[in-house]
């Protein structure tokens, strides 16, 4: 079938390119059906909370002799004042050490509240220099934490499975402490599930969720449900600024408050962050499984048609077999001894230098997993191999969890 119906061209059948659309397409589709639920949950309440302003305005208008266009001109300098920071009520300034802390703790983790802005052109130029640097910094942060919670795990689940040996006198006790197992790869085959990894994230985050709630609705006299909204909104960065904390003037305990407050926003954004690349993950496996029930056996043969017609690249002799190559791979093999390629690189260069390369590649891959690469945890392809640097080093960690499911 795949014989009569393929025409195999480099720009029509690559796989990554079908990934990519089907993936642009799935998003565009969630995309129109949020904007339509929204939609249909909030105009209604907009356009009466706007009946009802228009109403007061009108009565404020007619009571005080003033025209419209002078009042409506007095509440718009009173907007600016507020973008500016300025409020009636009587609260704390804004830019003291304490709020320019606070700050930028919300562009670092890219939340980004919006209540609190740079006014000058000075603060502006600096935000653009430091919010490169932070952010790019924190988001190696939060990779790097994720790949130890699943290296915490690996320990506890090797750990657990040993002491269970002992116990049956299957395992001797100087067995455990022989040259080489503490050693990151020897954790290689004690990898947890994707799907356990993300049990164990979704816990913690409605955890951490459930106690930061149950601080803010007494502190900053929000609800319950709302202060759940804000830990979502503020954990997930998304960070509207419609509810933000820590802004009121005076609180009881306030040092010891703002600390607490300080601490469940980093692991909340920790915790949920690295959730969200989980369940990307799992979106990338339902991707691959939608590609190989619509295209068949099509996709494999035609890519498997483009690598051999590559033989002069820097690969092995034979081609992978299996059709489920990673989004971020191009699904060649670097060499005998390479597993897979991590670093994800689409490079189109001149057959002379991709010897050189391939060299390069290898060693920053090596450098960025702590060592060589071991062939027999790492030969076989699946849905989590690639990633670009730190969600190279998160992705091999998973690299090993379900690639046959």
């Amino acid at each position: 079938m795949a014989g009569r119906g393929c025409s195999c061209t480099p720009g029509h059948l690559n796989e990554d390119n079908a990934r990519f659309l089907l993936l642009a397409a799935l998003i565009l589709l969630y995309l129109l059906g949020g904007a339509a639920v929204f939609s249909a949950l909030e105009l209604a309440h907009e356009r009466q909370a706007k009946q009802r302003w228009e109403e007061r305005l009108a009565n404020f208008s007619r009571s005080h002799n003033l025209s419209r266009e002078e009042l409506r001109g007095f509440l718009r300098h009173y907007e600016e004042a507020t973008r500016a920071g300025i409020r009636m009520d009587n609260v704390r300034p804004r830019w003291d050490f304490t709020g320019a802390f606070y700050f930028v703790g919300t562009v670092v983790s890219t939340i980004g509240f919006g209540m609190t802005t740079p006014a000058t052109v000075g603060g502006k130029i600096f935000l653009i220099f430091y919010g490169l640097v932070g952010c790019a910094s924190t988001i190696l942060f939060f990779n790097l934490f994720l790949e130890r919670l699943i290296t915490v795990i690996a320990y506890i689940m090797r750990s657990c499975h040993q002491r269970q040996l002992r116990r049956r006198g299957v395992l001797a006790q100087d067995s455990l402490k022989a040259p080489g197992k503490g050693e990151p790869d020897s954790l290689a085959g004690w990898k947890p599930s994707v799907y356990y990894v993300m049990l164990i994230l979704c816990s913690a985050s409605v955890l951490i969720s459930c106690g930061a709630s149950a601080l803010y609705a007494p502190m900053e006299g929000w609800s319950y449900f709302d202060s759940l909204y804000f830990c979502f909104v503020a954990f997930s960065t998304i960070g509207f600024g419609d509810l933000v904390s820590s802004q009121n003037a005076q609180y009881d305990s306030q040092g010891l408050y703002r600390f607490a407050n300080f601490v469940f926003i980093l692991m909340g954004v920790c915790c949920l962050y690295s959730l969200f690349n989980v369940i990307s993950i799992l979106i990338k496996q339902s991707v691959n499984w939608i590609l190989r029930k619509m295209g068949g056996g099509c996709f494999c043969q035609c890519q498997r048609r483009l690598l051999q017609s590559r033989r002069n690249a820097v690969m092995p002799g034979h081609v992978r077999n299996r059709c489920n190559i990673s989004i971020e791979t191009d699904g060649v093999m670097e060499s005998d001894t390479e597993g897979r390629r991590l670093s994800g690189e689409m490079i189109s260069m001149k057959d002379s230098n991709k010897v050189a390369l391939a060299i390069l590649q290898k060693q920053l891959s090596e450098m960025a997993n702590g060592g060589p690469h071991q062939t027999s945890t790492l030969s076989r392809d699946d849905e989590f191999s690639g990633g670009v640097g730190a969600f190279a080093i998160m992705n091999n960690r998973l690299a090993e969890t379900s690639g046959d499911r």
